[in-house]
């Protein structure tokens, strides 16, 4: 919703001044231009990726336009799991959590917290480290270790779409010079035209960097940022994890793991200590 009511603050403020000036909007309308810079944005766009590339860009497109799923809700929840399964490892052993890791969209454990069974990456991140628990054969620094690699591949991928809209946003000023040298070309060979109508062509062309430069910083640039938030969001209750897990293999108590992960969350979806505990034992 945010990005919508930027998109119109962008168009009112822009195109709004220039009418307020005196300016006819008409004029700005050059779809020939669009199509230049658009279609050659396009065309670099699938020759500077692959398809793995392109196809993750083009899914992670649409969840701009979507609230972020990690909320302070879901963090709860994740907690709320944490402790119960680390509860249940205390008290009757580690095996005792082999089903719920084995299939955990069976499991009543997981089940009880539907914000984070639904998100794949996150049951497979707890099941696996779990699972590696359960087998007894590696100690915490070797856990931890493999952690921060998987957590470093997760973030490269997840950059990914990012980095590729950021790129896209930095030609697009490019392409419109190029739209703009091609309406100057026109405008030169067009030059025993009178002098009115000549006007007219060397507008056109200059509309074509105006669009360029527009599209880059007041369209296609936000979004590259925007996903670059929901990126470090998703690696955000990916470490939460890791700290809670790894305070446990330490020997802390799980209320007390727990409480590490709690810390790893930033202030803005962080539930106070009091809060979390009041939960979690709500939820048991």
């Amino acid at each position: 919703m945010l990005v919508i009511v930027g998109y119109l603050v962008v168009i009112g403020a822009i195109f709004g001044g220039f009418a307020l000036a005196g300016g006819h909007l008409a004029a700005l309308l050059q779809p020939v231009e669009l199509l230049m810079i658009f279609g050659g944005a396009m065309g670099a766009f699938f020759v500077g990726n692959n398809m793995v590339t392109i196809k993750s860009t083009l899914k992670d497109l649409p969840t701009v336009f979507k609230g972020s799923k990690y909320t302070k809700d879901a963090y709860m929840q994740l907690m709320s799991l944490l402790y119960e399964l680390l509860t249940k490892v205390r008290k009757e052993g580690l095996m005792s959590i082999e089903n719920d890791v084995e299939e955990p969209q069976d499991s009543p454990v997981f089940s009880k917290y539907p914000l984070v069974s639904s998100d794949h990456h996150v049951v497979e991140f707890i099941t696996d480290y779990l699972r590696i628990m359960v087998s007894g054969n590696l100690n915490a620094m070797e856990i931890e270790n493999l952690m921060d690699v998987e957590l470093e591949t997760h973030h490269h991928e997840a950059m990914v779409s990012s980095h590729v809209i950021a790129k896209l946003a930095d030609g697009m000023p490019a392409f419109g010079i190029v739209a703009a040298v091609m309406g100057v070309v026109h405008t030169m060979e067009s030059v025993g035209l009178p002098p009115a109508e000549l006007g007219i062509l060397i507008a056109h062309a200059l509309v074509g960097t105006f669009l360029g430069i527009l599209l880059a910083y007041g369209f296609v640039g936000p979004l590259a940022s925007l996903l670059e938030q929901k990126a470090e969001e998703s690696g955000k209750m990916l470490q939460t994890i890791k700290v809670t897990l790894l305070a446990n293999l330490n020997g802390y108590a799980p209320a007390m793991a727990v409480e590490f992960g709690r810390k790893a969350l930033s202030s803005a979806d962080r539930p106070g200590f009091l809060e979390l505990e009041a939960h979690v034992k709500q939820k048991r």
